[in-house]
């Protein structure tokens, strides 16, 4: 034993108890911390092994990964045909977009890249500078898509696959933010009309399903319409989906702002703060921190209902699946389809979650310091 002194506070730390720490502990305490716990994780580690070899096997091992119709695929092995899939891999990314054109495509998704990391991580160098960008880059993403200036226009008819879906979302998640906080606000006003307007907005999306909205877009507006009025299909569903996930961003955040105290109010009030700047450097920022698991949330369904625009004629990834289906050469193929789709909105909608995750640990860990 050493007779070392250390000054008080200054001791090191010592290593964890050796049965606290590992796998082991790990597996005990997770997994067979009690009878109940064992008996599932039992009975669930038998399904796995009854389910997983044969899922892997179809999936990977017996799977053909190329040729030119579905009985070149079944003369290959028993399994997935994942030459469909790479066969109409470009129609499934960019749709019906021109083939000359598609440069213009990955450029935008090279530059959304950029906004995204401008957007999302605060210690991004010279991040003021590209924020600045990032309020600009939905104009340099429109001119780049739909052309003109220089640029062959193309029309939105010709959007599809994964583009589309891409387009439809980052655009709804983006303008449905702010909506709703200026929502959110209007259902708090004192001012009545600007409170029974944004009231009566948010319970009518809140009550009619999505499905209805696009309808009501791609068909009967044209009836509200000056004769001879062209209004864009896809510019269409764009407002009515943003509007759609405003009024339920707008519930969410009305949450995060009712758990604020009012005393904090007060004390902006007796401050000398006006009613915009209260809002912007007290309360909306602990309101929109204690929503992000709602607001995430909200950016997932809406993310995956943008799948729902195949009702209205727009080909997104289903749509264009289904319709290589009608090929003769590749009928019965939709099982690949599907699993294609789903790992497609599977990686988008997990990076959103483990965002929310990690902005969460952050101001959390910055709340604590």
């Amino acid at each position: 034993m050493s007779n070392k002194l250390y000054v008080p506070g200054t001791h090191p730390d010592l290593p964890p108890p050796s049965n606290t720490v590992g796998v082991i502990n790990w597996l005990k305490t997770n997994l067979f911390s009690s009878p109940t716990n064992t008996f599932v994780t039992l009975v669930c580690l038998l399904f796995l092994t009854q389910l997983l070899p044969p899922m892997f096997n179809w999936l990977f091992i017996d799977a053909a990964y190329g040729g030119n119709s579905r009985q070149e695929c079944v003369a290959q092995g028993s399994g997935a045909c994942w030459a469909f899939i790479s066969e109409r891999l470009n129609l499934f990314v960019y749709g019906f977009y021109p083939i000359e054109e598609r440069w213009r495509i990955n450029l935008a998704f090279c530059l959304l890249l950029v906004t995204l990391a401008a957007v999302l991580w605060d210690r991004i160098p010279a991040r003021k500078y590209f924020l600045a960008y990032a309020c600009i880059f939905p104009f340099i993403a429109t001119w780049l898509l739909i052309g003109g200036l220089g640029l062959t226009e193309v029309p939105t008819s010709d959007f599809g696959g994964l583009m589309l879906t891409l387009v439809i979302g980052v655009t709804g998640i983006s303008f449905s933010l702010p909506l709703g906080v200026l929502l959110a606000l209007g259902r708090q006003s004192e001012l009545p009309i600007i409170r029974v307007f944004c009231i009566s907005f948010i319970e009518f999306m809140r009550g009619v399903p999505l499905i209805t909205l696009l309808f009501v877009a791609s068909n009967m507006l044209s009836y509200f319409l000056p004769p001879g009025t062209n209004f864009d299909l896809l510019l269409r569903v764009l407002i009515m989906v943003t509007l759609f996930a405003s009024a339920y961003m707008a519930e969410v955040i009305r949450g995060g702002l009712q758990a604020i105290p009012k005393g904090q109010i007060e004390a902006a009030d007796s401050l000398g703060l006006k009613y915009w700047s209260t809002m912007r450097l007290i309360i909306l920022p602990q309101a929109l921190k204690i929503s992000i698991p709602g607001i995430v949330n909200t950016f997932i369904g809406l993310y995956k209902d943008t799948t729902l625009v195949i009702i209205i004629g727009l080909m997104d990834p289903l749509g264009i699946g289904r319709a290589s289906l009608a090929d003769p050469a590749w009928l019965g193929l939709s099982i690949e389809v599907y699993i294609f789709v789903a790992i497609f909105f599977f990686l988008c909608c997990f990076s959103m979650s483990r965002y929310s995750l990690y902005l969460e640990d952050k101001l959390v860990t910055e709340h604590k310091h």
